[in-house]
């Protein structure tokens, strides 16, 4: 089993190839490729690498598949005796990337 852990949008993500992630939005268009060169560590072969935080040239590519709204979260506040109740919702945009290859 091959795969990497990559950094993006502030976060971490363990991909394989041919996976179908969800990120951050990104500002790309769908059906183009996209490079991710913020690449933590990468096992191959049953051998791990490790950056020091990064691998230098390491390089995971993808191809941006739709970009989408995740699902709903709701948010409610409520100090009780108070009569105050508050209702909020949110829609994260994100951005669905299928891994094409892992390339050390």
């Amino acid at each position: 089993m091959n795969y990497a852990v990559i950094k993006t949008g502030g976060k971490q993500h363990k991909v394989e190839e041919g996976e179908i992630i969800a990120i951050e939005k990104l500002n790309i268009e769908e059906g183009e490729k996209v490079e991710f060169e913020e690449v933590l560590a990468v096992k191959t072969d049953g051998k791990l690498q490790v950056g020091a935080p990064l691998l230098t040239g390491a390089k995971v590519t993808g191809t941006v598949i739709s970009q989408e709204k995740d699902k709903k979260v709701v948010i409610i506040k409520m100090r009780r005796r108070q009569d105050y109740r508050s209702k909020q919702g949110h829609r994260q945009k994100i951005t669905k990337v299928k891994i094409d290859s892992i390339k050390i």
